[in-house]
């Protein structure tokens, strides 16, 4: 476009020079050899004119003849060389699409037409051909000869690392990797790989400063730079926790700043505070991170982080963490789990009960059936709770790659990924949708609750009320007194009678319409029939 302009600008100039000087007519005059020549001035501009471009013109001509033979081999050498590239292209096709037939036959065509130094991607096509046709061999070897070109080395080091991994080489398969990431922090493979393996090897502060190069190349960006930083800073921390304290406190409170939310971290800093005696920060700095995401490690830390709190020291301290977080399942199920070790036993019972309300989980009805145990003793509601947890999803754990670990850990033990572990529902158990308008799984185990049994209520009652015409029997003595039969004909008889109503009542109703055969629960058909005074044995 701005040719054409130029052109155009260009003729216009000259029609209005030429126009000028027509409007200004003259005469030229010129002697030269005793002969004289005289001519108007507008022809004799047209004349100079004319002759520049006569002399432009034969010098263009002179110019393309000579150097025409240099023009017609560089014709046939760029043809030669468009049909070595047309013969590349077609190869590398042909590789990507398993067609080794075709790939060995382009590879051979180009390196006919291209030069093999000058063209490296030959190279690259015969490598893959050699792939292709299973002679790794001869690929490795072509991988190494570009590793050691300059120009092709991050490509044979790529090659090189591959085929190092297929073998199961691992240790080779490092060292290229670290080479390439050495020589090229910006390749992600080799930042990855680099990064895993140092980070199984347990070297954190290599790791962490390859990371520092991935971010300043612009590898990762800055949210996933600064998450995957506090992960090896935990990791750090965990390592640096026993032997240096005050450094593991550090390193996890940099890696709080770069995720605030990250729970390990919380808990490092906060063990690493309580072996300073520092009990106020450790539970300022789990209290802050309980703030954003519940855990249920972050409760046990913060209720066992001084060891002589009293049960009910635990108790006050899970009520703050509610109070933090209100409304809550993880901090209902603090406050029932410390209740229930402080015998408050109604507290305990109402804070699981709603938590089962919330979400039914595994935890949930076996921390119910706990309380039930220890407040009541009714064996028939204990299996229920142990029942209702055998049908409920389990609980969130730590699941990297398929695999659950009890613990957090900075890297996956299945593929070595850094920052795999999340807390969240294993695979293998999902929870069902819940349909509208339904009751949920909790509230349905609460309202198939079965009463408390009357054996239970006796053995929890303290006070043994014995009334007028119950016989105490004492089996240790074995002598009956004389007056024994005599004493004991009334709730002997009012045994015979309950049993007879017992059998008239088994006759007389169908067998699917009976109560269940539960010892925990009381057959209403028996109700009436028991006498009101109980035998005490002794």
């Amino acid at each position: 476009m701005f040719k054409v302009l130029f052109f155009l600008a260009l003729i216009l100039a000259a029609g209005f020079g030429f126009s000028w000087i027509a409007d200004r007519p003259g005469d030229i005059s010129l002697v030269w050899q005793g002969q004289s020549y005289q001519t108007t001035l507008l022809v004799a501009v047209t004349a100079l004119v004319a002759l520049v471009a006569l002399v432009m013109a034969l010098w263009w001509v002179i110019r393309t003849l000579w150097t025409s033979p240099h023009s017609v081999r560089r014709f046939f050498r760029a043809r030669k060389r468009d049909r070595g590239y047309q013969a590349l292209s077609t190869g590398l096709i042909a590789a990507g699409a398993g067609n080794a037939l075709l790939a060995r036959k382009m590879s051979a065509r180009a390196r006919g037409l291209i030069r093999a130094d000058q063209e490296p991607l030959i190279r690259v096509l015969d490598a893959q051909t050699a792939l292709i046709e299973g002679r790794h061999d001869e690929a490795r070897r072509l991988y190494q000869e570009m590793s050691e070109d300059p120009e092709t080395r991050e490509l044979g080091l790529r090659g090189l690392f591959v085929e190092a991994n297929r073998l199961g080489a691992h240790e080779a398969a490092r060292q290229y990797a670290e080479t390439a990431a050495e020589h090229a922090p910006y390749l992600p493979w080799a930042a990855k790989a680099t990064l895993e393996y140092r980070c199984r090897a347990g070297h954190w502060d290599d790791a962490i400063r390859l990371l520092d190069q991935q971010r300043i190349a612009n590898v990762l960006d800055r949210h996933e730079a600064d998450r995957l930083k506090a992960v090896l800073l935990t990791a750090r921390a965990q390592d640096q926790l026993e032997a240096e304290p005050a450094a593991a406190r550090d390193s996890a409170l940099k890696a709080l700043k770069l995720a605030k939310d990250l729970v390990p971290a919380a808990i490092v800093a906060a063990k690493a505070y309580v072996r300073e005696d520092n009990l106020r920060k450790a539970a300022s700095t789990l209290e802050q991170v309980w703030k954003i995401e519940p855990h249920p490690e972050i409760a046990a830390a913060y209720l066992r982080a001084r060891s002589g709190d009293s049960a009910a020291d635990r108790l006050k301290k899970a009520e703050k963490l509610e109070a933090l977080k209100p409304n809550n399942y993880e901090s209902l199920l603090a406050v029932a789990e410390a209740a229930l070790d402080a015998q408050d036993f109604k507290r305990a019972r109402a804070k699981a009960e709603a938590a089962a309300r919330m979400g039914s989980r595994e935890r949930v009805y076996l921390l119910l059936a706990d309380i039930e145990e220890a407040e009541t003793g009714d064996q028939g509601r204990i299996r229920h709770w142990m029942g209702q947890a055998l049908k409920a999803p389990r609980d969130p754990a730590w699941v990297a790659d398929g695999h659950v670990s009890e613990r957090w850990m900075p890297i996956s033990p299945v593929t070595g990924r850094l920052d795999a572990f999340e807390w969240k529902m294993p695979f293998d158990q999902l929870e069902g949708p819940v349909e509208e308008g339904s009751l949920s799984q909790g509230e349905q185990a609460l309202a198939s609750l079965p009463p408390i049994s009357d054996k239970a209520i006796a053995e929890s009652d303290p006070i043994e009320v014995i009334e007028p015409d119950v016989v105490v029997v004492d089996r240790a003595k074995s002598a009956p007194k004389p007056n024994a039969d005599v004493q004991s004909s009334k709730p002997r008889a009012a045994a015979e009678t309950a049993a007879a109503a017992s059998v008239e009542a088994k006759s007389q109703e169908p067998f699917f319409g009976r109560p269940p055969d539960d010892p925990g629960v009381k057959d209403p058909s028996l109700a009436t029939a028991e006498p009101k005074t109980r035998l005490k044995l002794f």
